[in-house]
């Protein structure tokens, strides 16, 4: 079953959110699950630009950090890449959350540093994607924000609805998102594929909750379908935001955004 294989969980953090310009700081590629042991690989990026005080705000690496104790950012990203396209040549899926942002930023830092791209180290070989927020607003579709601060489709909401421990000290961290993504991926997996009648009541009586739509599929067609979705999703969330911006974009994009001219050489 798809949630119960070998996989390889993917998150990075960086100098913002904008994927055409931001930088990768840290990054976490994880292979877990699938009776194997779980092997963990961490980069630290000086990233060759000044991190901004909000980015240091969430995951609390400063310029200065960086720049002392980062690897050259080429070989960072060159590495991040090479490690995931050894996992998805063994078949494993990469699990994130939001994660068509760290694919897409990821590519983007390719090209800048003139590293080969993942899709083209991959060949012939199909790329295979979970992604942990596309795949519960599938399942759980109507969801409110907890609070006017904490969105309805963060991970650390996503932790509260599966009830998986959250240390808060510990969220931004690479390698704790990276895990965490896992760990909700597994909970999906695992009620997607249990006797409604048996699912807990916070999920059996969420409005429309489809889980079990998720069942008996195999790693081909839960990719597939996640394309639909993802694009189905972007332009709900589109609609929404164009009643106060007549002008609003939300790329729905899956697993990562198509490469532009956005992106330059430094």
């Amino acid at each position: 079953m798809w949630h119960t294989s070998r996989m390889v969980a993917f998150d990075l953090e960086t100098t913002g959110v904008d994927v055409e310009a931001d930088r990768i700081v840290t990054a976490a590629v994880i292979g877990l699950g699938g009776d194997a042991q779980t092997e963990t690989n961490e980069w630290l990026a000086n990233p060759g630009i000044e991190i901004p005080a909000e980015a240091t705000a969430v995951h609390h690496i400063t310029t200065e950090h960086a720049r002392e104790h980062g690897e050259r950012a080429h070989d960072v990203v060159d590495q991040i890449t090479e490690s995931l396209a050894i996992h998805v040549r063994m078949g494993d899926p990469i699990v994130g959350h939001n994660v068509t942002f760290d694919l897409t930023l990821l590519d983007r830092e390719c090209r800048r540093h003139k590293v080969e791209p993942l899709l083209d180290r991959l060949g012939e070989t199909p790329l295979r994607v979970l992604d942990t927020r596309v795949l519960d607003q599938q399942g759980l579709p109507y969801r409110k924000r907890p609070s006017e601060t904490q969105g309805a489709r963060q991970l650390i909401t996503l932790a509260q609805v599966y009830e998986l421990p959250w240390q808060e000290s510990e969220a931004h961290g690479c390698s704790y998102d990276a895990l965490m993504a896992a760990r909700v991926l597994y909970r999906i997996g695992t009620l997607a594929h249990m006797p409604r009648m048996e699912w807990p009541d916070r999920i059996r009586f969420h409005k429309k909750a489809q889980l079990h739509h998720l069942k008996d599929l195999d790693l081909a067609e839960l990719h597939d379908l996640q394309i639909g979705w993802a694009a189905e999703q972007a332009a709900g969330l589109q609609e929404w935001f164009r009643k106060t911006d007549p002008a609003a974009v939300v790329d729905g994009s899956w697993p990562l955004q198509p490469w532009g001219d956005a992106c330059t050489s430094d």
